[in-house]
């Protein structure tokens, strides 16, 4: 069974880094593209930034520049480095995965992890 299990999340000053990563655990399955979403108390779920297999990536307006999104096939990774935070980037990161089972071909989830930043 494939899991997506992020970490990196926790408590920082507005202004701050953090770095978030999600492994992709389990076997027999390819990786397509992998992503980020987040979702603060409230609001809706939004995409924050993408990468293609390829290295295609894409990213919410809200975090151009200041958000990197990478990833690495041989580790089945994907990383989210967060500088110059803000508060209005609080909420829970999801790590989202687009793979292909034996069973077809499913977009995964992880549990999330809270990112909080405080003004």
């Amino acid at each position: 069974q494939v899991q997506l299990v992020e970490s990196g999340g926790g408590l920082v000053q507005a202004g701050g880094s953090l770095r978030l990563s999600c492994a992709a655990s389990g076997s027999n399955f390819n990786i397509y593209d992998m992503g980020w979403y987040r979702q603060a108390p409230g609001k809706q779920r939004e995409l924050v930034a993408r990468v293609t297999r390829s290295g295609y990536k894409n990213y919410a307006d809200s975090v151009k520049g200041r958000f990197t999104i990478s990833r690495d096939n041989s580790k089945k990774m994907v990383y989210l480095q967060m500088n110059s935070l803000k508060p209005e980037d609080t909420a829970v990161y999801y790590c989202n995965a687009d793979l292909q089972t034996i069973g077809g071909r499913n977009v995964y989830r992880g549990q999330g992890t809270q990112v909080t930043v405080n003004s």
